[in-house]
């Protein structure tokens, strides 16, 4: 893996992945933020055990930042995620397609952001060497996967110490992801705004205007990135300066083994 000399490199990085998984350095505009990489092979999912967890909704706002906020249609949901188990909100723009829902109550998010402060530990660099998932990563990727019927073999642990770290428009459409497949982001700590905007509409001079979205990524909270989004969509999470807890952010992905 190299160092990409075009991007500001991140501090406190650590790479897991298993021998079939080959893939370059994802290329990410961080500032000031942790990062810990796992990758490894998918194991069995959990059975149907456990009670079902508190839900809420996510504040949703369609449009410029500075302008007047319009919420979109919320609906069921849609490509491939099951109705059954938490409460889903679905939102929609043009080329986007996410499903949002609190998929852990606060104790059980509690306890498992406690965990990732105490299990997961960051190093700065970028040398990527094998390791296997931890049983708290392994907990989350199998409730994501139990109640939205995907599977996943990767995921990228962020931490961002409070508001002034954070992370700038980019898309999640590495090559080596199985075409199609969703990428499933679960947030745990500070509720934090994730900034959705289209391709067209970036830069100072965009070839035409779509408006932005906006969420706001609760405490135990599921966000599924559903094919298009990354296609068509870059995302972001800004500074908010008056932010000072923490958030940990796990995105699961599948990553297609390189062919030799």
């Amino acid at each position: 893996m190299e160092e990409n000399p075009r991007h500001p490199q991140p501090t406190h990085v650590l790479p897991f992945l298993p021998p079939e998984l080959r893939l370059p350095l994802f290329h990410w505009f961080a500032f000031r933020m942790d990062r810990f990489l796992v990758k490894g092979a998918q194991r069995g999912l959990l059975g149907k055990g456990g009670e079902q967890e508190q839900t809420g909704e996510v504040p949703v706002t369609l449009g410029d930042e500075e302008s007047a906020r319009k919420r979109p249609r919320r609906e069921t949901p849609g490509s491939g995620v099951h109705v059954e188990g938490p409460s889903w909100r679905h939102i929609r723009a043009e080329g986007l397609d996410c499903s949002y829902a609190v998929l852990f109550g606060r104790a059980e998010a509690d306890e498992i952001l406690g965990e990732l402060e105490k299990e997961v530990e960051y190093f700065t660099g970028l040398t990527l060497s094998p390791k296997p998932w931890i049983p708290v990563l392994e907990r989350v990727r199998d409730r994501v996967s139990g109640v939205t019927g995907q599977t996943f073999n990767f995921v990228l642990v962020n931490r961002y110490k409070d508001g002034c770290d954070h992370i700038g428009e980019h898309r999640d459409d590495e090559r080596e992801l199985a075409p199609g497949s969703p990428i499933a982001s679960v947030s745990f700590g500070a509720c934090r705004d994730f900034i959705f905007r289209h391709k067209d509409s970036r830069g100072k001079k965009p070839s035409r205007r779509v408006e932005v979205v906006r969420l706001q990524l609760a405490h135990g909270s599921l966000l599924m990135m559903n094919y298009p989004t990354n296609t068509h969509w870059y995302h972001s999470l800004p500074v908010r300066k008056k932010i000072l807890a923490p958030r940990v952010n796990l995105t699961f992905r599948k990553i297609l083994p390189t062919k030799k």
